[in-house]
Parts: structure tokens; sequence; C-alpha cells
């Protein structure tokens, strides 16, 4: 019967440690979805920023060209007063549109959406299925311990 127990605490040991690395393995592959992840979520977002500052010196040069233009043309029926700061208030009411749409995207961009879903996955996995193993597992050690007759026999 001693020796039962030994080879019982042996599994349950052997079984504990194995859960234990994989645990570790979980951990460390979480850890690096997580790092690479968010490494392709900043270089776009980068991406995103820049291309909104490329595109900015464009904006001022083509906003100076055609309000020059429109409040040329503007000028004799509304003096150049008038066709100044209606050119200027289309331009102004463009460029908020713009930045705004450039706003919105940013946020729609989710953040490591991947990493946390598989986050969450694998933690349900663990809750439900780790008891359910461990219990199964000692149940079959246990009927294995007790399938040896008692004493040698």
């Amino acid at each position: 019967m001693h020796v039962g127990s030994e080879q019982t605490e042996r599994g349950i040991t052997a079984l504990v440690g194995r859960m234990a690395d994989g645990f570790s393995r979980l951990v460390t592959q979480h850890l690096q979805l997580a790092r690479l992840e968010l490494a392709e979520d900043v270089k776009a977002t980068g991406l995103d920023v820049a291309m909104i500052a490329a595109f900015v010196p464009f904006i001022l040069v083509g906003y100076a060209f055609v309000c020059g233009a429109l409040a040329a043309v503007l000028s004799p029926w509304l003096g150049w007063a008038g066709a100044l700061g209606g050119v200027g208030l289309l331009n102004l009411a463009g460029g908020a549109g713009g930045a705004f749409w450039a706003v919105k995207r940013l946020q729609a961009r989710r953040v490591m959406d991947d990493s946390s879903s598989e986050l969450s996955r694998s933690m349900a996995a663990l809750t439900h299925s780790a008891p359910a193993a461990s219990v199964n597992t000692l149940r079959g050690a246990s009927s294995e311990i007790f399938k040896e007759p008692p004493n040698g026999r």
C-alpha cells in the first residue's frame, strides 16, 4: 500500500509539473502574440499618422491657391473682403471634415484585439477543463492503486 501511494504522489507530481509547463508555455505564447500584435498596431497607426502629416502641406498649398483664385473670381460681386471670407469659411469646413474623418479612422482601429480574444479563450479553457481533467486523472490513478490486491496478494 505504501508503494501505491508513492506511485500516486509521483503521478500527481508529474501531472502538476506538466500542467505548470503547459501553463508556462501558454503564457509565453500569449506574450509573444501580444508583442507581435502590438508592433503591428503601432506600425499601422504610425502609417496613418504619417499619411495625415504628409498631406498637410498639400492642403496648405492648395488652400492658398484656391483661396486666391476663388476670391479673385468672387471679388466683383462680393468685394475682396467678402470673397476672402467666403473662401476661407469653405476651406475651413473642408479641413475640419477631413480632420474629423482621420480622427474617426484612428478611433475605429482596435488595438490588440486578437491577443485579448486569445487570452479570453485560453482562460475559459483553463477554468472549464482544468478541474475536470485533474479530477479524472486522480480517479484513474486511484483506481490503478486499488487494482492491486492489499499486502501484495
